[in-house]
C-alpha cells in the first residue's frame, strides 16, 4: 500500500488537520480547506517547523545550556525552555536564518532567546484547533518539498500526545470490575489468648484498612449488578506488616484444589470464539462443566439466590472462605473461619430488578458505596471468627479443611473480635483500586495457614498474577496502596526489576552472609518475627495427587443450603436455574446432567427446574436427603439494621406549586433520617432533584408504609 494513502488514514482516524505543505496535495476537501499557502494548519501539539532551517545537532541533543531566562512567551503562550529540548527536531538541521551549522556553544543564550521568538505554537490540547496558524507568504514560499523523513516525523508528532493508550496495567483475568475504599479496623478486647497478631491484642486498638468489593467473571465495563460470586479483598495494615484476607460475599467455593482454578476460569468465561455472554454463567460451558463437577454445586447454589445480586456493596457479608490458623505466642493454635457481618443488614435483588437497575446504572454499586461515604454514612461490619480446635477437623461430619463446606453458625457461633469501618473513599481509581495487589500470602505473625489444597494453590497463584501485572518486577509491593505501614515498610530482598522505587544501600543482598553481619535474614519467633504452628509441621507423610476422601460429599450441604432459605428464595433459585439452563444450547445432555445433579440436592428442585426446560422429571435419589437447617444463610429473612443511606424517590409535578412544597417537605424529611431523598418532577426546577425520563423505580428503594414510619 502506498504510504499517501495510510496517511490520510491515520489523521482522519486520529481526527486531526493534517500538515499542509504547498508542494504537496493541494486539493481542497470538506476537512482541508484550499487556503493560502501561508494560512495552512499544523497538526494539534507540534510546533510550525521554521521553513528554512531549524537547529543544530548540538542543541537537539540538548548540548545547549539554556539561558536564564526560565521561560519565553510564543504567540501569547508561556512555555519552559526545559520543554523545547524535548521537540522532535532533526539534528542534522541548522538555526534559523544560517546558513552553517554552529561552530561553537560559547553564545547559545542569546541564540536561544532568538529561537523562541521565531518558534510558532499550536495550542497543545487534545483537541483539534479550532483556528490555523499563519506563518508568512515568504517563509511558505521558501519551504521546500516534504522528503520521506519529514513525513516520519509528522508521523511521530502525531502519536506525541498518545501515550495514554499504554499507561494501564493489565486487567485482572477475574475480579476485574471493583470498587474499593478506606477505613479502619477496631478490635474489640486482647485476643492474645488465641493469637500472637498485634492488631488484636488490644481493645479500641485501630488499625488501618482497604476493603474491594469485586464481581468473579465479568471485565472491567461490566455492570455492578451482573450475577455472580462477590469478591471482599480486605486489607489491615497492621504494625507488624500487610494482612490479607482475599475472600468472597459466600462462605464457600467452586472448588478443592487450586490445580482446578484454570479450568473452572476457562469454564465460566465468554466463549472464545464470539466472547459472548459477559459477566454472565448462562452458557454451556459453564453448566457443562457444573454438572460434571459436583463440588461446584454449593456455591452455584448461594450464587443464583439474592447471595449473587446484593442489593449494594453495603448490604453483603463477607468470609474468608478458608479454615485459617491462629495460633499464640506459647505455639497453642486454633483453626478459625473469618466473617465480617454486615451492620447495616444483609439485602438482595430479585432478578428482574438486577437487570433493569444494570441497564438504568450500571455502576449502581459503586455508586452507592461512594455516595455513603461521601456523605458521612460510613458502612460498617462486624469481624467475627469460629474457632475449632485442632483435633476437631473432621468432628462435623465433614473435613473443615474442604473449602466447599461451611461450619453451620448454631453449631459453633461467631465470636466477635472487631469492627470493620469504610470512611474515606480512594483519592484516585488507578492509583489505589487497580493497583492494589492482594495476596492470600501477606500473613502476620499469630496467622498461620492449613493443609486446604486450595489454598496451598492461592499462595502461589496471586503472587504470579501480581508479577503478570506488575509487567514481571517484584517490586510491586513498593507501590503505595501495597506497601506496608510498619516500622519495616517493604523488607525483603528484592532488589532489582522494574518500579525500584528504594536505592538500596547493602552489597550483600542475600541469606546467609558475612559481609553485612548476617543481614537480611527473617526474624525469629522471639524477635517479633512470623513464625508456623506447630501442628502445622509435618514431620513426614505420604503426599498424592488425588482428592481426599473426607472432600467427596457434594451434595449434603447444598441440601442443608436449600433447607435453610425461605420458599420465595428458593423460588429465585429456581428461576435462575431456568434462565440459565434456558441458555445452554448445544447439548441436552448438559441439561438432562445438570438435572441430575439437582435431584441428588432435592426432587423437588429437580422437578421443578426440568419441567421448564424439556427435561424428563427424575424420580427422587435420596441418598443425601435431609431435613436439616441451619441460621445466617437467607438474606429475605433478616430485616434491615438501617435504611441510612437508600435512595428514595418523591414523585412531585412542576404544575404545582403546593406539590413542589410538599415534595421538598417530604425530602427534607427523609433526609434528616440519613436517607437519599429526590424530589423527581417532568423538567428541572427549583428543589427538583431530577427528571422522570432520567429515573426509573429500580434506582429507588420502595417499601409499604416506609414514608409514613419514617415522617412520624
Amino acid at each position: 500500500m502506498r504510504w499517501a494513502p495510510v496517511w490520510r488514514r491515520l489523521v482522519k482516524h486520529a481526527g486531526v488537520q493534517r500538515y499542509q505543505n504547498p508542494q504537496h496535495d493541494r486539493r481542497p476537501s470538506p476537512n482541508r480547506p484550499n487556503l493560502p499557502r501561508g494560512q495552512r494548519p499544523v497538526l494539534w501539539g507540534c510546533p510550525q517547523r521554521p521553513a528554512t532551517s531549524t537547529i543544530s545537532k548540538s542543541f537537539a541533543e540538548g548540548t545547549l545550556p539554556l539561558s536564564a531566562s526560565s521561560t519565553s512567551s510564543v504567540n501569547g503562550e508561556r512555555w519552559e525552555k526545559n520543554d523545547v529540548q524535548d521537540l522532535p527536531w532533526h539534528q542534522s538541521e541548522t538555526l534559523q536564518g544560517s546558513d552553517t551549522p554552529r561552530a561553537s556553544a560559547a553564545s547559545n543564550a542569546s541564540e536561544l532567546d532568538k529561537l523562541f521568538a521565531k518558534l510558532t505554537f499550536n495550542t497543545a490540547t487534545l483537541t483539534p484547533p479550532s483556528s490555523t496558524t499563519s506563518v508568512s507568504p515568504k517563509s511558505a514560499s521558501s519551504s521546500k518539498r516534504f522528503d520521506r523523513n519529514n513525513r516520519r516525523s509528522l508521523l511521530s508528532n502525531l502519536f506525541l500526545p498518545l501515550p495514554y493508550l499504554n499507561n494501564s496495567v493489565p486487567e485482572r483475568a477475574v475480579h476485574a470490575r471493583g470498587a474499593g475504599a478506606h477505613g479502619y479496623f477496631e478490635s474489640y478486647g486482647d485476643r492474645s489468648n488465641i493469637t500472637a497478631t498485634s492488631f488484636l491484642n488490644q481493645a479500641g486498638k485501630q488499625t488501618p484498612v482497604f476493603l474491594r468489593f469485586s464481581t468473579v467473571a465479568g471485565s472491567r465495563g461490566s455492570a455492578d449488578t451482573a450475577r455472580d460470586v462477590h469478591g471482599t479483598a480486605v486489607r489491615f495494615y497492621t504494625d507488624e506488616g500487610n494482612f490479607d484476607i482475599v475472600g468472597n460475599n459466600i462462605p464457600v467455593f467452586f472448588i478443592q484444589d487450586a490445580i482446578q482454578f484454570p479450568d473452572l476460569i476457562h469454564a465460566v468465561k465468554p466463549s472464545p470464539d464470539n466472547e459472548i455472554p459477559q459477566a454472565a454463567t448462562a452458557h454451556d460451558s459453564a453448566y457443562d462443566f457444573f454438572s460434571r463437577n459436583p463440588s461446584t454445586l454449593h456455591t452455584l447454589m448461594w450464587a443464583l439466590s439474592g447471595h449473587g445480586i446484593p442489593r449494594s456493596f453495603r448490604h453483603l457479608d463477607g468470609f474468608g472462605v478458608h479454615t485459617f490458623r491462629l495460633v499464640t505466642d506459647s505455639g497453642q493454635s486454633k483453626l478459625v473461619k473469618f466473617h465480617f457481618k454486615s451492620l447495616q443488614g444483609k439485602a438482595s435483588l430479585i432478578w428482574p430488578e438486577a437487570q433493569a437497575l444494570g441497564g438504568q446504572d450500571a455502576d449502581a454499586h459503586r455508586r452507592d458505596l461512594w455516595n455513603a461515604i461521601e456523605a458521612g454514612h460510613f458502612p460498617e461490619w462486624q469481624m467475627a471468627v469460629q474457632i475449632m480446635n485442632e483435633e476437631d477437623a473432621l468432628a462435623f461430619g465433614f473435613d473443615l479443611l474442604d473449602p466447599t463446606k461451611i461450619v453451620p453458625q448454631d453449631i459453633v457461633p461467631l465470636t466477635p473480635i472487631g469492627k470493620l469501618v469504610l470512611n474515606r473513599n480512594p483519592t484516585n481509581y488507578f492509583a489505589e483500586t487497580e493497583q492494589v495487589m492482594f495476596s492470600i500470602g501477606h500473613v502476620v505473625r499469630g496467622i498461620d495457614f492449613t493443609e486446604d489444597p486450595l489454598m496451598q494453590g492461592r499462595l502461589f497463584s496471586y503472587v504470579d498474577t501480581q508479577l503478570n501485572r506488575a509487567m514481571g518486577s517484584p517490586n510491586f509491593e513498593q507501590i503505595p496502596i501495597n506497601r506496608p505501614r510498619s516500622r519495616f515498610g517493604v523488607h525483603n530482598v528484592n532488589r532489582d526489576g522494574a518500579m525500584q522505587q528504594f536505592i538500596p544501600s547493602s552489597i550483600a543482598p542475600y541469606m546467609n552472609n558475612t559481609l553485612n553481619s548476617g543481614s537480611p535474614r527473617p526474624a525469629t519467633q522471639n524477635e517479633g518475627g512470623f513464625f508456623t504452628a506447630p501442628a502445622r509441621r509435618v514431620v513426614d507423610g505420604n503426599y498424592v495427587r488425588d482428592v481426599s476422601p473426607t472432600f467427596l460429599d457434594y451434595w449434603t450441604q447444598p441440601r442443608l443450603f436449600w433447607n435453610s432459605i425461605l420458599p420465595a428464595e428458593q423460588q429465585m433459585v429456581v428461576n435462575a436455574l431456568r434462565f440459565e439452563l434456558g441458555h445452554v444450547q448445544t447439548m441436552m445432555s448438559v441439561r438432562q446432567a445438570m438435572v441430575g445433579q439437582l435431584n441428588r440436592i432435592s426432587n423437588d428442585l429437580a422437578v421443578r427446574v426440568a419441567s421448564a426446560i424439556g427435561v424428563d422429571s427424575p424420580s427422587p435419589d435420596p441418598q443425601y436427603y435431609h431435613e436439616n437447617k441451619t441460621i445466617g444463610l437467607s438474606v429475605f429473612n433478616e430485616t434491615l439494621k438501617t435504611v441510612v443511606g437508600l435512595n428514595v424517590a418523591v414523585l412531585s409535578t412542576t404544575n404545582s406549586s403546593d406539590s413542589l412544597d410538599q415534595a421538598k417537605s417530604i425530602a427534607q424529611t427523609l433526609s434528616g433520617k440519613g436517607l437519599n431523598a429526590q424530589v423527581v418532577a417532568e423538567v428541572f426546577a427549583d428543589g427538583v432533584d431530577t427528571t422522570y425520563i432520567a429515573s426509573d423505580a429500580a434506582l429507588f428503594v420502595l417499601r409499604m408504609g416506609l414514608l409514613d414510619c419514617l415522617i412520624h
